[in-house]
């Protein structure tokens, strides 16, 4: 690409971000002066994308051909379905999947300083609730998972977030839980998995670690391979199969190592070492459609699941 074409690339880029956030503001102005709109809490969010609003249609004696804010304009004046997808808490960020009601992921960045006992922060004040910044259509509730049989289990562990009273309230939001078997996993092996993460920041700077839902494929009596999984309550909550967690601790010397752990969503025995769940990175990001830490070159890595690369 020749500068020229650079330097149009980037001015048409920077404008159409301009109409998206120029377009969003504008509609949410126009909503909260209409009548019998519900309002939804707001959550900044990464990118900060909606609808825009309507352009005047471009001259016929115009033709551009490239995808310029007008014409998005005009393509989109009713909406995107969605885009409103990731959401930044006081101390962590996630990505919110509005069909299954669960995050597709929550990513956390910790310290010893962060995880650290603090008299000032009580557990026992915090209640789970629903995230009133999700649309009600997508929301769990808290009757979802009244006489589940599953616990609501954090992605972003309580405990990771000691800092303040409020990033530990900001934990218990449904939007941060997925449906979890109780006694014997989330009560106790993984549990156990992120006790293990928060000891790392003993042996690290930096740990940063991505959690979340899998819905795995599973072969059955007939021959063929299904997935196949519960919903829970009302809102169709659902029951991942699995979840994963993959981590990167950063040393003092900025050496960095990566883990990652699967475990099934099922009574596992207590004595069942942590490392038979861990698996290559690549298996979650093929099984859950995401890339992890895509910004590291996995040649900065000196090791994975401790073993040198």
């Amino acid at each position: 690409m020749n500068n020229r074409l650079l330097t149009k690339f980037i001015a048409i880029s920077t404008t159409v971000s301009g109409a998206f956030l120029l377009g969003r503001y504008t509609e949410r102005q126009q909503s909260n002066n209409g009548n019998n709109v519900q309002k939804l809490t707001p959550k900044p969010g990464l990118p900060i994308f909606a609808t825009v609003s309507a352009a005047v249609p471009v001259p016929a004696d115009e033709v551009n051909l490239t995808a310029t804010p007008t014409r998005i304009s005009q393509i989109m004046k009713f909406g995107f379905p969605s885009l409103d997808h990731v959401r930044s808490y006081s101390d962590f960020v996630l990505s919110y999947d509005r069909k299954n009601r669960v995050p597709h992921w929550v990513f956390e960045h910790l310290t010893a300083e962060s995880v650290a006992k603090n008299d000032a922060v009580d557990r026992s004040k915090c209640d789970f609730r629903a995230d009133e910044s999700i649309h009600p259509f997508f929301r769990a509730e808290n009757t979802d998972y009244r006489r589940s049989g599953f616990d609501r289990g954090h992605m972003a562990a309580a405990g990771n977030h000691r800092r303040h009273q409020k990033h530990c309230e900001d934990t218990f939001y449904l939007s941060n839980m997925a449906p979890q078997v109780g006694q014997g996993f989330n009560r106790d092996s993984w549990n156990r998995l992120e006790s293990y993460v928060r000891k790392l920041t003993k042996t690290y700077s930096n740990v940063y670690v991505c959690t979340g839902p899998l819905y795995l494929p599973r072969k059955e009596d007939d021959g063929n391979v299904y997935i196949k999984y519960q919903v829970i309550g009302n809102n169709n909550v659902a029951v991942p199969t699995h979840f994963y967690k993959v981590i990167v601790g950063e040393s003092a010397d900025q050496k960095l190592e990566m883990e990652a752990y699967v475990m099934p969503n099922k009574v596992i025995s207590d004595d069942t070492p942590l490392q038979v769940f861990q698996v290559p990175p690549e298996t979650i990001e093929r099984a859950a459609g995401l890339l992890f830490f895509d910004k590291i070159n996995r040649k900065q890595l000196t090791k994975i699941n401790g073993k040198k690369t």
